[in-house]
């Protein structure tokens, strides 16, 4: 049996004991027919069974390659060796054509896109007016509280909404949060005044003020979901026309640029984010760096 004759079982297989969508069988048609085809010209004549036995982890990583080299990115190649794989399985089970090395080749990791972060006028915006997009003033407080608390430090939505009423960071000048992050690792935010103000704003009207009882609640009185809170800022921001990308996670992104741009250094922001690794914080300073090319080809009159 040669590749291609493989491929068409595979695909028949796939369309119709699997019934996957066509656009799925689309896609690993497109896929496998590339991987056919480089193998053709790689090994000088159109594989058969035999033939995808026994490749090599090289004609593997050759393959791999050629696809960097064609402009295909890592998640582009990733997906294209998933649907090697699939291929071999199927062939393992009809054909008993298995191949080892699939197994010692790791797939391409994928680039993660840069955070994409508001500016200090959105950001300000959302906390400023979001209380416009509910009914009550209780419902006012709460979202008013809940988005400055985001952004004035930087929690993701659900520490935030984890939080309970003892939590609250009332007292004081230098009060401090403590916040349980990802893993369940501690971490100490100081608190700013308008966000104590915010909160402090809320409490006043919270329905149960209990200290075990969850700081931001629903509708129902139970611990707020994120969904409701996301749903907030969606609406707000489509009727105020900021970016699709300004989200509660957005204002955590929002945070850690704007104390970058104001020259914090790595490792404060990092502490205050809970990164385990400063790998992962040191992207905020790509996102500044885009912010800075932008402004320089907006005002220079040679950009």
């Amino acid at each position: 049996m040669t590749g291609e004759a493989a491929r068409q079982a595979f695909l028949e297989w796939l369309a119709h004991e699997r019934r996957a969508a066509v656009l799925t069988v689309e896609a690993y048609a497109a896929d496998l027919a590339g991987f056919l085809g480089f193998l053709t010209g790689h090994l000088g004549a159109e594989p058969d069974l035999e033939q995808l036995r026994t490749l090599r982890l090289a004609d593997l990583r050759a393959w791999l390659a050629h696809q960097a080299n064609e402009g295909a990115g890592n998640a582009t190649r990733a997906r294209h060796l998933s649907a090697v794989r699939s291929f071999y399985r199927f062939l393992a089970r009809r054909h008993g054509v298995d191949n080892p090395v699939l197994k010692l080749i790791t797939a391409p990791r994928a680039k993660k896109p840069l955070p994409r972060a508001l500016t200090q006028d959105q950001a300000r915006a959302v906390t400023d007016d979001v209380a416009e997009m509910a009914d009550t003033a209780a419902l006012q407080a709460r979202d008013t509280a809940l988005f400055t608390l985001l952004y004035g430090c930087g929690l993701r939505i659900a520490e935030a909404l984890a939080l309970n009423v003892r939590d609250a960071p009332l007292q004081g000048a230098d009060a401090m949060l403590r916040v349980v992050g990802k893993g369940g690792k501690e971490r100490i935010v100081p608190v700013l005044p308008a966000v104590r103000e915010a909160i402090g704003g809320w409490l006043r009207l919270h329905p149960d003020r209990h200290p075990a009882s969850p700081l931001f609640l629903g509708a129902r009185g139970k611990r707020l979901d994120a969904a409701v809170a996301q749903k907030v800022l969606r609406d707000f921001r489509r009727l105020h026309g900021l970016p699709e990308h300004a989200t509660p996670h957005a204002l955590r992104h929002s945070f850690a640029t704007h104390l970058l741009a104001g020259g914090a250094d790595l490792r404060s922001i990092q502490d205050l984010l809970g990164h385990a690794s400063l790998s992962t914080t040191q992207r905020y300073t790509a996102v500044d760096q885009a912010r800075l090319i932008e402004v320089w080809r907006k005002a220079h009159p040679r950009a």
